[in-house]
């Protein structure tokens, strides 16, 4: 007897008991695995692109609050792919640009027209850096319970070869056990970063989506005070 529960504990490694599960806890664990691979794929990109995204913020900040004009800045970022406050700036210079080509008179109307330009970048800007982080949030609340799903079909199966047998034997049961609980290890292991991620990367988005808005503001408010400097005396002179 001491020598079946020594043969029955050296089999049980996590490899064994994947291959000892039943379909369908394979296929939860298979499942949450590649959850997990899904999860750090999206840690990955989000750390780069994150890095990336700040750097570009401060580059741009640097240069723009460098004394360069509008015209030579806009002229220099029009005809790239802009991303950040760089695309901000370049659909309110566009934006700018057509109105006066199109003899603007209303300060208002032009005033309302570069805002609204502004703040549709803005939140495609806001949905860049919120992408996949959906995916971190659903993951993260629902591999425990898949997981857990997996544990209590293991268990039943479980439960069924003991009455099959008829023997409680703890070297019978414990496979069984092992390979249950298993799938709930591997949820919380998809879990667990899923959670972390989401909420270290929304802190993150959120932080830049607020530099964003502070540029938009304060660049709002040098159009609008150039826009008063090119229409008021046009406006006064008719």
């Amino acid at each position: 007897m001491e020598q079946v529960g020594l043969a029955a504990t050296s089999d049980v490694t996590l490899w064994s008991l994947f291959m000892q599960a039943g379909f369908v806890v394979k296929l939860v664990m298979l499942g949450l695995i590649g959850a997990s691979i899904w999860t750090w794929a999206i840690v990955v990109d989000k750390y780069v692109s994150f890095a990336r995204v700040r750097r570009q913020l401060d580059q741009f900040e640097q240069v723009f609050w460098s004394g360069q004009s509008l015209e030579e800045l806009y002229r220099t970022l029009s005809d790239r792919k802009s991303s950040g406050m760089a695309a901000i700036f370049v659909s309110a210079m566009r934006e700018w640009k057509k109105s006066f080509e199109r003899g603007a008179k209303s300060p208002i109307g032009l005033q309302m027209r570069i805002d609204k330009a502004m703040d549709v970048t803005l939140a495609r800007e806001a949905e860049t850096l919120e992408a996949r982080l959906g995916s971190l949030a659903t993951i993260g609340s629902s591999a425990p319970f898949i997981g857990l799903f997996g544990t209590v079909i293991g268990i039943m199966t479980s439960f069924q070869a003991i009455a099959g047998s008829k023997s409680t034997n703890l070297a019978v049961v414990a496979p069984g056990i092992a390979e249950a609980l298993l799938a709930t290890a591997i949820g919380l292991l998809a879990a667990i970063p899923a959670v972390i991620a989401y909420n270290k990367f929304s802190a993150d988005a959120g932080k830049i989506t607020s530099r964003l808005e502070g540029f938009t503001d304060e660049f709002s408010g040098i159009l609008s005070r150039q826009i008063d400097e090119r229409l008021t005396p046009r406006q006064a002179a008719e």
